[in-house]
């Protein structure tokens, strides 16, 4: 291997999640950049292909998971490591030291920035608490706590988890949040849920990049204008029968996997901006809004890579492959560099194992 070529290790590539995105942005980069070493837990990977090595991880829960992450670095020299999904951050998080240590480039947030954006109720009062727009909400740990809720229609959703909009509904009257409530149970689903005033419209949903160098140093932003239509992108869309006309004919929850128009929608970006230095940002963050009379109505902070991390790098914003210019070459990198804007759409792929 050249030795000016970077050693990068990039866990939970199947399946589709943020894992996948990294890879197909360090895929981007220059040839020959970087050796990248793909892990999963599947042995069956279909990604296993596109890497340099790759090798199979226990999960993030196992006992041994960090010693055999290790390992894996040792073996191929690993400068860097990328987590691939949200029970690796947590734990990268947890054992960070044990990286640094030895000298590994770990590209996550500080860890009370990551708790802060893993609960979604701290994320909507510490955005309040800053004088930020979120969506009126209130936490529910029983049926009782629901019958303060006069606004209509809500988001249900745990406060805790709950990526890709897994375990989200709309309520659009009492009977129905109460009948939500009987169906999820407090105690099958998750402890603690937090009930959202749902606002804007489809139209103005966005999908936010803002990245930091490590030290909380603003690099630039990005925004997917989502496009929410199909089985793909929507996760729920029901007939709007509120009275409520402002928030369009339909109300609709997206599925986390975005595409749309990417570009740099200022306006928006800059407020993002704001958000993500007053919450101590360092690398990169995902915000997910609507926007509302022309102001962003944050109603989730992704503390990681986003699930749009390919498509930003199609137009010349490669978060993961910055970072590692910065942090691992020295270069010096432009504040709000340029990049393209257009459309990226996404499909479905099959592969024959």
């Amino acid at each position: 291997m050249s030795a000016d070529r970077i050693a990068v290790l990039v866990t939970a590539i199947g399946g589709g999640g943020h894992g996948e995105q990294i890879l197909k942005a360090l895929l981007q980069a220059e040839k020959g950049k970087y050796f990248i070493v793909g892990a999963d837990a599947q042995e069956h990977c279909p990604q296993f292909s596109w890497v340099d090595a790759h090798v199979v991880l226990p999960l993030a829960n196992d006992k041994n998971y960090i010693d055999r992450v290790l390992d894996v670095c040792e073996q191929f020299d690993v400068k860097a490591v990328f987590h691939g999904c949200e029970p690796e951050l947590k734990r990268f998080s947890a054992e960070r030291s044990r990286f640094l240590d030895r000298g590994i480039f770990l590209p996550i947030n500080p860890a009370g920035l990551i708790d802060l954006c893993m609960n979604k109720e701290s994320t909507n009062a510490k955005l309040m608490e800053l004088g930020f727009k979120a969506p009126k909400y209130i936490r529910a740990t029983q049926q009782q706590d629901l019958l303060a809720i006069d606004w209509f229609p809500v988001v249900v959703k745990p406060s805790v988890g709950a990526g890709g909009s897994a375990n989200c509904y709309i309520a659009q009257n009492q009977e129905e949040l109460l009948a939500l409530a009987t169906y999820l149970g407090f105690e099958n689903i998750a402890a603690t849920f937090v009930i959202q005033e749902y606002v804007g419209t489809p139209e103005d949903e966005y999908t936010v990049g803002v990245l930091s160098d490590m030290d909380g140093n603003l690099i630039n932003s990005i925004a997917v204008r989502r496009l929410l239509s199909g089985g793909l992108n929507v996760r729920v869309s029901v007939p709007n029968r509120t009275e409520r006309k402002d928030l369009g004919s339909k109300l609709v929850i997206s599925s986390g996997v975005s595409h749309g128009y990417v570009g740099r929608f200022p306006d928006i970006t800059k407020q993002c901006e704001s958000i993500a230095k007053s919450i101590g940002a360092c690398g990169a963050i995902n915000i997910q809004c609507r926007v509302v009379n022309g102001e962003v109505m944050v109603f989730e902070i992704n503390p990681r890579f986003s699930g749009t991390t390919s498509l930003r790098a199609m137009m010349g914003y490669n978060e993961p492959d910055v970072l590692m210019d910065i942090h691992l070459r020295g270069a010096r990198i432009e504040k709000s560099f340029s990049y393209e804007e257009g459309y990226v759409l996404r499909g479905l792929v099959e592969y024959k194992l």
